[in-house]
């Protein structure tokens, strides 16, 4: 767990030392989108915001500007005017928080939030999901990982390397397959098909706006053809069986984290509903609903932290 304490630019004397703040945010942020919770410090939600992708693999200066916008929102929605920053404690989740260098950045621009927990957007899913207690998770998104939390306290990860290197199972995932196999129908290699010609026309409709979209495309755009390939997997053998692999790919992840298959399993994400009917019926079988999302895991993570600095 992690714990940045900081003051308001404009008043460094305060440097180290942990506001009472009277509001807390939590902040579910990814590589397509920021969700955040606003609760007052007992836990009590008073509202939700969204704003753009917070990903840090897209720059810190933007993940500071989606999650100002989603505080704003989060305010507004609980019709409450917005405080000072440096009455706000903040809780993150964020795709990329691993990236050492990523996270001193991001840190270093705190625009004047009172504290700010960041982990990575596992963790608090995980936290989310079984409300603080031991257990697996797998959080299929624009990229992917799993997390678990063991009995005694111990966590370990298993992928979240990257895209295009790892994030089985997520949306750039999906998406990155289902291009591949329009380049193979293009290219007379596979049978021209509805999935290739929906992921054809999304790419721009001929060859040529095919390599056009292939010198811009990133995470978070291969992650947009991932509803195509959910859509036509009912249709088209070809994208179920991207999906089915994605299912294989899952359950990979929780044998890694759970040897011993004893430990409850939660799937989370945009992505979870349509993967899990694509699962291995062993790990279809136990997986369970998640109890909260990675905004409020976020909201349990700055809870955490702000006890953890009261008893030291």
């Amino acid at each position: 767990m992690s714990i940045q304490d900081l003051a308001h630019p404009a008043n460094p004397s305060a440097a180290g030392k942990v506001p009472a703040c009277s509001y807390i945010i939590g902040v579910d942020g990814g590589g397509t989108g920021t969700r955040v919770v606003l609760a007052t410090p007992d836990g009590k939600e008073l509202g939700r915001g969204s704003a753009g992708p917070s990903g840090l693999v897209h720059g810190r200066d933007k993940a500071w500007q989606s999650i100002l916008l989603a505080t704003q929102e989060a305010f507004a929605s609980a019709s409450l005017d917005m405080p000072e920053l440096s009455d706000i404690a903040l809780g993150c989740g964020l795709a990329g928080i691993n990236n050492v260098q990523w996270a001193a950045e991001f840190v270093a621009i705190n625009p004047g939030f009172g504290v700010v927990a960041h982990e990575t957007d596992a963790y608090t899913t995980l936290l989310g999901a079984h409300q603080g207690k031991p257990g697996v998770v797998v959080a299929l998104g624009t990229g992917s990982v799993g997390e678990v939390l063991q009995p005694d306290g111990q966590r370990r990860e298993v992928g979240g390397w990257g895209f295009p290197v790892s994030d089985e199972a997520s949306g750039a995932w999906l998406g990155m397959r289902a291009v591949n196999h329009l380049q193979r129908v293009l290219d007379g290699r596979a049978t021209d098909n509805t999935f290739a010609r929906a992921v054809l026309a999304h790419c721009g409709g001929d060859k040529n706006a095919v390599f056009s979209w292939l010198a811009q495309a990133n995470q978070t755009r291969y992650a947009e053809i991932a509803p195509i390939v959910v859509r036509l997997a009912g249709e088209v053998d070809v994208a179920a069986d991207i999906l089915r692999e994605a299912g294989r790919e899952v359950h990979e992840m929780t044998k890694a984290l759970d040897p011993s298959g004893t430990l409850p399993i939660a799937l989370c994400g945009g992505l979870a509903a349509p993967v899990m009917r694509y699962l291995p019926e062993e790990l279809s079988k136990r997986i369970q609903l998640p109890q909260a999302d990675s905004a409020t895991g976020a909201l349990i993570l700055v809870q955490q932290c702000l006890q953890q600095h009261l008893h030291n």
